[in-house]
Order: structure tokens, then C-alpha cells, then sequence
């Protein structure tokens, strides 16, 4: 097998720094054509090997993308790992999956090795702050998912306004005091979910109530039942299905009838929220077709110089079932 060359070497046969390597291969329009053109030459002569450098002999296998995960414990993952593993293939690339466990640290660990280890990187509802985003994005083509960050391209699933949708379905059912079930403290997305949750109860005039912040797991959603049984409401939008299913069980327990007594309301429609009892109603999003969408955007970094930003949008909808229903008279 061959030692992999670095961008250090490359950078030393070319007289550069290692920081002007980085940026050609990442985003050539930061550097001169002409030194493009020098570092791109350099680089084969040494015989290196990534999906950022043009096209030269053909390959088997084109190179390594990441896709970085925040966690595994939300059936979504699944559905968005499938989708992005079935593009990577098609393109020839292998896929590395890594998570973080939630955690800031871990994730920001990651991204830093990563940079400097694999053709191009996948970011799924990062945690870390936008500048460090941006800092590994001058270091290895990177798209986000499920994030806004300034100058990054990425794809969002609009489920803020599937979840919107939600609320006008319920107070069309009567509900006037709902509660929010909130996700983890630094998603963005749940940030998103909610601010769009509080203009759509401001546009209704009726009472938002947020609960916690809540990790997407079966246990934290049956501590999150809790929560909204003493917060005196007559319905439940959570952040996720993972969460409004642990609490479908702890509600049961509790002898609160859904949606006799309460309505609940997922986000996600995973395998699964329609074999609930009763059956979950929730906001569809397809965890696969954002896969392979924010994955092909990824790919298309490798055959362009155009590194212009964008943000792709995918729809959702409300997908009604069992667990709602009027308020009580």
C-alpha cells in the first residue's frame, strides 16, 4: 500500500504554505489561476489522491466522503445515512460515518480531523459554532444539513413549516393551550421549529408553552410526558417522533387518554409513528431524499471551480392519524 501524500508536502515542493494548498484544492477561487495550476501539477507528480483534484487517470474508487452525525438514537438518521450512502456509491466514493454524541467538543474533534483525512465532508444538524464550520470548510469541501451558516451551502428540511401547519390543525380543533416539547439545546433546528411555532400561536392568539430541552430518545420521552402532564395543556407538538412515541407509553400509564384528553404531534414520520396506539400524527420529511440531495451537493464541489453558496429547501407536510383530535367540551 501507499503512504498517503499530505498537503504539507505538496506545499513544500511548491515553495507555498501548507494554508494556500488547502485553499486551491477546497476552493480555488481564493488563490491565482496560475497557482491552481502550479499546486494541481505538483500534486500528481506526487501522486496524490483526492476528489478535489481534477479528473486525471481513471479510478476505481474516487475517494472518501464523511457524514458527520449528531446521533444514532433517531430513526431519521437511518433513512438520511441510506440516502446519502446510495449517491456516495453511485459517484464511487466510500462513505464514513462518524457521530457525536451530541456533544459540541466531540463533533468540533471530528471536523478537525476530518479536514485533513477525507475528500469532503457531509455535516448533519452540526452543534458546533458557525465559525469553526467555515474554518474546516477552507480546509475540505463541506455542506450542511439541517443548519444555516453563512457562505456554507447546505439543504433544510422545512419541517419549521410543517410544524406550523401542526399548530393551525390543532387550533382549528379547538386547542387554545399547547405545549412545545423542545429538542436538544444547541439544534438548530429545534431554535428554527420553535420560532416558527410561536409566530403561528401569535398569528392565532393562542398560548404556546415550551417544555425542557430534551434529548431524542424513548426515556427522555417519557420524562417528557411529565412535563406536559403538569403543564396543563390540551395538546403536544415534540421535537421528534422518537420523543412523542416514549411519551405515547408514559401517557398510557398515567391514564391520560390520547387524543380524548390530549393531542400529540410528532416531527419526521419515522418507521414506526403509524403502528403507534393510537397512530402518531406528524410532520412528514424523507430522511433519504435528504440524503441524497445534500450528498449530491457535495459531489457537485468536486467537478465545479464555482464555489458560490446556496441552500436547497425540501417540503414537508402534516400527515394526520390517530393521536389527535378536538378539545373536550
Amino acid at each position: 500500500m501507499h503512504r498517503r501524500v499530505t498537503l504539507t508536502e505538496i506545499a513544500s515542493a511548491c515553495g507555498v504554505a501548507a494554508s494556500t494548498v488547502s485553499r486551491a484544492m477546497s476552493n480555488p477561487n481564493r488563490v491565482s489561476p496560475e497557482m491552481y495550476e502550479r499546486i494541481v501539477r505538483k500534486a500528481r507528480e506526487l501522486g496524490y489522491e483526492s476528489a478535489a483534484l481534477p479528473a486525471g487517470r481513471a479510478r476505481s474508487s474516487r475517494g472518501t466522503i464523511a457524514l458527520v452525525l449528531p446521533n444514532l438514537t433517531n430513526p431519521f438518521n437511518l433513512d438520511l445515512i441510506r440516502g446519502s450512502q446510495v449517491q456516495a456509491q453511485a459517484a464511487g466514493f466510500m462513505q464514513l460515518l462518524v457521530t457525536s454524541g451530541e456533544s459540541e467538543q466531540v463533533e468540533a474533534d471530528w471536523l478537525t480531523e476530518l479536514a485533513d483525512t477525507v475528500d469532503g465532508v457531509v455535516v448533519a444538524s452540526p452543534r458546533s459554532a458557525d465559525a469553526l464550520l467555515q474554518q474546516v470548510r477552507e480546509r475540505v469541501p463541506l455542506v450542511v444539513l439541517n443548519r444555516e451558516v453563512p457562505w456554507l451551502s447546505g439543504v433544510l428540511i422545512d419541517t419549521p413549516a410543517g410544524l406550523a401547519q401542526a399548530l393551525d390543525y390543532l387550533v382549528s380543533l379547538g386547542h387554545e393551550r399547547i405545549a412545545y416539547v423542545r429538542g436538544p439545546a444547541r439544534s438548530w433546528t429545534d431554535q428554527a421549529r420553535y420560532r416558527a411555532l410561536k409566530q403561528a400561536a401569535g398569528r392565532h392568539e393562542v398560548e404556546l408553552i415550551a417544555l425542557g430541552a430534551f434529548f431524542p430518545t424513548l426515556a427522555a420521552g417519557a420524562a417528557a410526558a411529565d412535563a406536559v402532564g403538569l403543564a396543563k395543556v390540551t395538546a403536544a407538538i415534540f421535537f421528534n417522533d422518537t420523543l412523542a412515541i416514549g411519551a405515547l407509553g408514559r401517557f398510557e400509564k398515567q391514564g391520560i387518554r390520547v387524543p380524548d384528553d390530549l393531542s400529540v404531534v410528532g416531527c419526521d414520520d419515522i418507521f414506526g409513528a403509524s403502528f403507534t396506539n393510537p397512530s402518531l400524527t406528524t410532520v412528514t420529511a424523507s430522511g433519504e431524499q435528504a440524503g441524497r440531495a445534500v450528498t449530491d451537493m457535495l459531489l457537485g464541489t468536486f467537478t465545479t471551480k464555482d464555489r458560490s453558496h446556496r441552500v436547497d429547501r425540501l417540503p414537508t407536510h402534516l400527515t394526520v392519524r390517530g393521536s389527535t383530535g378536538p378539545v373536550r367540551a
